[in-house]
């Protein structure tokens, strides 16, 4: 089974600003001193990308995991996939054939062990969307340093894990649908790092440079989606992803509005009230009107 690994490079539309740049710093302190790092908070406020920028900084190879429902411990592990065959044939006397046939299963490893073997960095996003069961094969990797893994001809019980070997994950609240609460024994051998909006420089920052829309633009989108978020502190409130959107969709509408303006709240508006409860739009759209 092949394992793509992927190989971090510096993004030339990264913004990084002081505050990225001091989540950035406080995550490698934590994985030089040896423990893995957890970036946790709603969908759309850089998890993955802040995730990658940190890997980019330690300077090696990453394999790639996203958690979901299906995946289960071989997934995570490896395990027996098909069978090594081998043909005998016996062609002494030309009157008989002889084949021997000699089947052994195969074990293939997957992602988790190539990374703890070889000492890579180790993204697993969204790692509470699979299931408790299946994370818990990361227990003792995170606090004995061993993986233990099926006994097989080819393998012992347990591989020790690469010394610089590092771990960084990612997830969503638990009351998101299709999530799963993270045992207390997996959390406590983690260092969380609590991801929320960014202050209103580094939106805009991260918005131009992500549309390319001109700074007064991106400054009014921001401000727009900003004043939805003081009467929206729930899963519900938009986040940097809904300024990138909105200014994307209204570069290609400037060109041709009469009103500008008018314009840009409506794309507001379509593009956040969709995640806003009905009994609470009407005044979600009261203040995108209104600012």
């Amino acid at each position: 089974m092949d394992v793509n690994l992927l190989i971090p490079q510096a993004k030339n539309d990264f913004v990084e600003t002081d505050s990225i740049k001091e989540i950035t710093e406080r995550a490698l302190d934590y994985i030089r001193a040896g423990f893995p790092v957890h970036f946790q908070g709603y969908s759309g406020v850089g998890k993955t990308t802040i995730a990658f920028h940190t890997a980019w900084k330690l300077g090696k190879p990453v394999v790639f995991i996203s958690g979901n429902e299906a995946l289960n411990a071989s997934g995570l592990v490896g395990g027996l996939y098909g069978f090594n065959t081998k043909y005998v044939r016996d062609n002494f006397n030309r009157s008989v054939l002889r084949i021997e046939e000699t089947a052994t299963p195969k074990w293939y490893d997957t992602q988790l062990t190539i990374a703890c073997e070889q000492g890579y960095t180790l993204i697993y996003d969204e790692f509470n969307r699979s299931r408790p069961e299946t994370n818990n094969v990361l227990l003792s990797i995170l606090q004995e340093k061993v993986l233990p893994i099926s006994q097989v001809k080819e393998k012992a019980g347990y591989i020790p894990v690469h010394p610089e070997f590092t771990a960084i994950f990612t997830s969503n609240p638990e009351e998101y649908a299709g999530t799963y609460r993270t045992q207390d024994a997996l959390s406590d051998r983690m260092v969380a790092i609590e991801l929320g909006t960014f202050d209103y420089d580094t939106e805009v920052a991260i918005t131009q440079v992500k549309s390319a829309l001109d700074l007064a633009y991106c400054q009014e989108i921001v401000r727009l989606v900003r004043a939805v978020r003081d009467v929206k502190t729930d899963k519900t409130s938009p986040t940097i992803r809904a300024c990138i959107i909105a200014a994307k969709v209204f570069k290609t509408k400037i060109n041709h509005a009469e009103n500008p303006n008018l314009i840009m709240k409506k794309i507001c508006r379509d593009i956040i009230l969709p995640d806003v409860p009905r009994e609470e739009r009407e005044q979600v759209k009261n203040v995108i009107e209104t600012n």
